[in-house]
């Protein structure tokens, strides 16, 4: 899974994506799903993964009908970077949208503000509901109800190049102070530059910004914070990095140069996500799969942390079918279908009890993740949550560029801000 605000190669949408009406929650004998009492009709699933997981989750999904050999499954895969738009067009005019969507954990609350989705509360697709990691339940709930199901869970951690940090004799940094100093060792002795820092895209700011103990809102309180001494510093600490020569950034494609160059042995470390483990392990400075390192973020003066990413599981307010989608829903996250997920994809389930399971404890992905995880800091769970990173993204890009010091970058965000959230201090 490719994560970020912007930079996600959109791809052409399978076949089929033009769906009837008729085609989309359809119901069962009686229309409502059910056929004497037995869940019956189609269910329409909109699958956000990417071309190395849809298969998977393709399987996964026709799964269900093992289980409800009258319900139909219509699988679609729609592309991320679509995905959010197409939702909005299909669900706003009342026609096409499917039963059940894989949402990105930021959508939950906006989709749920414009009455696009059904609440699941005293609904089968709410399965024990005590078994989802409390982390992982934040992103679905909105203005007191719950509108998803959590699926998949991540965060950002510290790529780091075992050898290269060997053979400079520098630790892996738990501060991005200690990174700084680490890179002249690196340069001098390896002749690599320390970090790639992703300067194209305002995700990837979040873990300078909490290390300053710092956030974009405080969404309890409503106030904006992101203009504040936290703020400044998270600025100024990325131009710092790159100023010095301790990192190397563009603003244009940051996704595929941050890859190829952790790939090729350019950099000695990079901020990624779980989903570009197995892309990183494919070039030439990890030949020895080993030598890839996973460590958490590194903290800022004050605080460590990194932003709470993943996917829920949305049920349409105007699904036709509603029983059979909650039945759907409780399959897709239910331990079971967890595990298979992690695996077969090595990604990190929702759900306590599958953290046991011996499978799941050996992966690597998840022994490198899981400690992330659990630091990991959570967004603000508000419906204008995904407009926030825009103002961010325009900053870092004059920041780095040198055309705005970090106290204009904050002032700027923060202005910006309160002409999106009218009632936020």
């Amino acid at each position: 899974m490719r994560r970020g605000i912007r930079g996600v190669t959109v791809t052409a949408l399978v076949a089929g994506l033009a769906l009837t009406a008729s085609a989309c929650g359809s119901g069962g004998d009686d229309g409502s799903g059910n056929a004497g009492g037995e869940l019956a009709g189609t269910v329409t699933f909109w699958d956000t993964s990417n071309d190395a997981e849809k298969a998977t989750y393709r399987k996964l999904a026709e799964g269900f009908q093992k289980e409800h050999p009258k319900v139909h499954v219509q699988y679609v895969n729609v592309p991320f970077g679509d995905a959010n738009a197409k939702f909005k067009n299909a669900a706003g005019g009342n026609s096409g949208a499917p039963d059940v969507m894989r949402t990105e954990v930021a959508w939950t609350a906006d989709f749920a503000n414009l009455g696009y989705l059904a609440p699941l509360d005293g609904t089968p697709a709410l399965d024990k509901p005590d078994d989802y990691l409390p982390q992982a339940v934040g992103s679905t709930r909105f203005k007191g109800k719950t509108y998803a199901a959590p699926q998949v869970i991540d965060t950002l951690g510290l790529f780091y190049n075992k050898k290269i940090l060997k053979d400079a004799g520098v630790e892996v940094p738990k501060t991005f102070t200690e990174l700084a100093t680490a890179a002249k060792k690196i340069k001098a002795k390896t002749g690599a530059t320390a970090l790639y820092l992703r300067g194209d895209d305002p995700y990837w700011f979040l873990p300078y910004l909490y290390g300053e103990g710092g956030d974009m809102v405080n969404a309890r309180d409503k106030v904006i914070e992101i203009d504040d001494g936290a703020g400044v510093k998270a600025f100024k600490t990325i131009k710092d990095l790159v100023d010095s020569k301790a990192a190397v950034t563009d603003a244009t494609d940051g996704q595929e140069n941050q890859l190829k160059a952790l790939k090729d042995g350019t950099v000695a470390m990079a901020i990624d996500g779980p989903w570009d483990i197995e892309g990183a392990r494919a070039g030439k400075a990890f030949k020895d799969k080993e030598n890839l390192g996973v460590a958490p973020v590194p903290g800022g003066s004050t605080a460590q942390g990194s932003p709470q990413g993943g996917w829920n599981l949305s049920v349409y307010a105007g699904s036709k079918n509603l029983q059979a989608a909650y039945a759907f829903v409780k399959y897709m996250s239910s331990a079971s279908v967890q595990q298979q997920t992690t695996e077969q994809l090595s990604l990190l389930p929702t759900r306590k009890s599958v953290y046991d399971v011996p499978a799941v404890k050996k992966n690597e992905m998840v022994k490198f993740f899981k400690p992330a995880v659990d630091g990991a800091v959570q967004r603000p769970w508000i419906a204008e949550g995904n407009s926030l990173f825009e103002p961010i993204k325009v900053q870092m890009n004059k920041v780095l560029t040198g055309s705005a010091t970090p106290e204009q970058a904050a002032k700027a965000t923060g202005d910006a801000y309160r002409k999106l959230l009218k009632d936020y201090k």
